[in-house]
């Protein structure tokens, strides 16, 4: 990206959150009105949740309070799954050691889990 004379981004326009209640650099608007506060999203964050949402998918994560329980869904599960496996491809060399140890222990149990919930 092309950068100006003090060192900045020169960027063809810059967007402005003006809904009710959020700040530059701030969580969603929705979530500082609840009171939550969510977690900085780091890869770890992100792995986790994506993750989650495949064991979701599979069966295997209870549903939010006062929500159905949600029949398995193999299509999605798989679609996700992937999606990891896109990220580990993608990032091979350039996680930490931790994140890396994450990211395989995650899709080698989720492997797992998706065999049995095949079956």
């Amino acid at each position: 990206m092309a950068k100006d004379e003090e060192g900045k981004d020169e960027r063809g326009f810059v967007v402005i959150n003006r809904r009710h209640g959020a700040e530059a650099g701030s969580e969603s608007a929705d979530a500082g009105a609840k009171g939550a506060e969510l977690p900085r999203i780091d890869f770890s964050t992100f792995a986790l949740s994506l993750a989650t949402s495949a064991f979701y998918h599979l069966g295997l994560v209870d549903p939010p309070p006062g929500s159905e329980r949600v029949e398995k869904n193999l299509p999605l599960a798989r679609q996700t799954i992937d999606t990891l496996e896109l990220l580990q491809e993608k990032t091979r060399g350039n996680l930490d050691e931790e994140e890396s140890k994450l990211l395989q222990s995650l899709l080698y149990e989720l492997h797992l889990r998706f065999v049995e919930a095949s079956r």
